[in-house]
């Protein structure tokens, strides 16, 4: 006997509209509704999930049904391509398009490598002192506020580890979500990338490092599949923004971008970095839209053909972020704008390259990428935000964006954007102005001429941690 082998895909499947019935509540949680009437963002048609009826009648006719959306107005489904052509005839269905194929590996297909990080032994007390110093944070962090009573969600690849580090206080974590299909344990080896961006805001290891808002609560949230690199991954960044809004999430920090995939049929153009034609950059924007303030990873490719930046980072309303060093000179493989539309990206710039971070085995590393500068600034905005509570995430980024050293410029650069924020400068509502910061039981930050110094404990510093005469 043949047997006959009928291959499955993924397929994204669009509604026409969006049918709400009696009775359906929106899928916001008690927290999210309250964030809502707090800062009078009005309930929409985005809010309530997509058609009973219409998933029904999917689910009996589809293999899968991965997850819904309902700011897409659709389902991520896998199924045949037989399937796929039948359902989009259906009266409800305005477009299936194909987001992973599943047919066996060949040629064809390229499996994308993450840029490489290059990581050295840690053999310098408090360095964190250093990189924080250089968006000027530690005066607030005097001052009591590390993020407290800000809800973050940081979204990634893999989080081994994460839930028996020491670094990390447990009780701020709130839960985990996986929106991939791998079947490994989320703490598993699904990688270490989402571990260390969640030490450079939550870690805390004393006398030698801590995160930029270790008193943030946060929930774990992944997207990243291991086995390819597909446009599903997109929608399952979707799905994951979406779940962080019906939580009422107030930062969302991702480090993931997308551009090349194994496909090349599906390989984006600049042209598609306009922030409207993916529905990973659409779902980023909603999300700010919402009351959401979302950090997005610039990329690494800037000393690559690519050079661009990626999705969702082109997103309007958000803030992408590039890499420096800690004496503020830009990373040569930061991705760089401007959006397809002319936005100007990134934003904002922080430490990624040699940023300090926690590994999975619990030692502090360096590391580079902008994946690491991005929940910097992230904790930076919980930081403020804990010490601003009345105010909504636009007008927080807001004074992240002004508060930055390249803000005034005539000609903001679109490799540094308006470029350093400054912590304390936004907290007082205003452009950045260090040399009046005033002094600190610990460590702050001012500018003399071209030169970065840190002032700590009475004696004056290089950002080198050299000591000035």
């Amino acid at each position: 006997m043949i047997q006959l082998l009928i291959l499955l895909h993924v397929f994204f499947v669009s509604f026409t509209d969006k049918p709400v019935d009696a009775g359906t509540q929106p899928a916001l949680s008690p927290r999210a509704i309250e964030q809502r009437a707090k800062w009078h963002i009005a309930l929409d048609e985005l809010d309530y999930p997509v058609s009973a009826a219409y998933l029904d009648s999917l689910s009996r006719r589809v293999d899968t049904i991965h997850h819904t959306s309902r700011w897409m107005n659709g389902a991520t489904c896998t199924m045949s391509e037989e399937m796929a052509a039948e359902v989009k005839q259906w009266d409800f269905v305005k477009d299936v398009q194909i987001t992973r194929d599943d047919s066996p590996r060949g040629a064809f297909y390229m499996r994308r490598s993450l840029h490489a990080q290059q990581t050295t032994e840690q053999d310098v007390e408090l360095v964190t002192e250093r990189q924080l110093a250089l968006y000027n944070l530690l005066p607030l962090h005097d001052l009591g506020y590390h993020g407290q009573g800000i809800l973050i969600t940081i979204c990634d690849g893999g989080f081994t580890n994460a839930n028996t580090l020491d670094c990390f206080r447990h009780e701020l974590e709130l839960g985990h979500f996986d929106f991939t299909d791998d079947v490994d344990d989320f703490y598993g080896y699904t990688g270490t990338h989402g571990t260390n961006c969640l030490s450079t805001i939550s870690g805390l290891k004393e006398y030698e490092y801590y995160g930029s808002a270790t008193r943030a609560q946060y929930y774990l949230m992944r997207s990243e599949e291991n086995e390819t690199e597909s446009p599903k991954e997109m929608d399952n960044l979707v799905a994951a923004l979406e779940k962080a809004d019906s939580l009422g999430t107030n930062i969302f920090s991702v480090s993931l971008g997308y551009a090349y995939f194994d496909n090349d049929e599906w390989t984006l153009g600049y042209d598609d970095l306009d922030g409207r034609s993916t529905r990973a950059s659409r779902a980023a924007t909603i999300a700010a839209r919402k009351g959401m303030l979302v950090c997005v990873a610039a990329g690494n490719e800037g000393d690559d053909d690519w050079r661009r930046i990626s999705v969702p980072a082109d997103a309007d309303s958000i803030l992408t972020v590039g890499a420096m060093t800690v004496d503020s000179v830009m990373g040569a493989f930061s991705s760089f704008g401007p959006s397809a539309d002319g936005r100007i990206k990134p934003e904002v710039c922080a430490v990624g390259v040699q940023a300090a971070l926690i590994n999975p085995n619990n030692n502090v590393r360096r590391a580079n990428g902008t994946s690491f500068a991005t929940p910097l600034i992230a904790g930076l905005a919980a930081t403020l935000w804990s010490a601003l509570p009345d105010e909504n995430a636009m007008q927080i980024r807001e004074r992240i964006i002004r508060s930055a050293n390249h803000y005034s410029s005539p000609d903001p650069d679109n490799h540094y954007g308006y470029g350093i924020p400054d912590a304390y400068a936004a907290y007082l509502g205003r452009t950045a102005t260090l040399a009046d910061t005033p002094a600190t039981t610990r460590t702050t930050k001012y500018i003399q001429g071209n030169n970065i110094f840190i002032y700590r404990n009475g004696r004056t510093y290089s950002i080198y941690g050299i000591l000035s005469e």
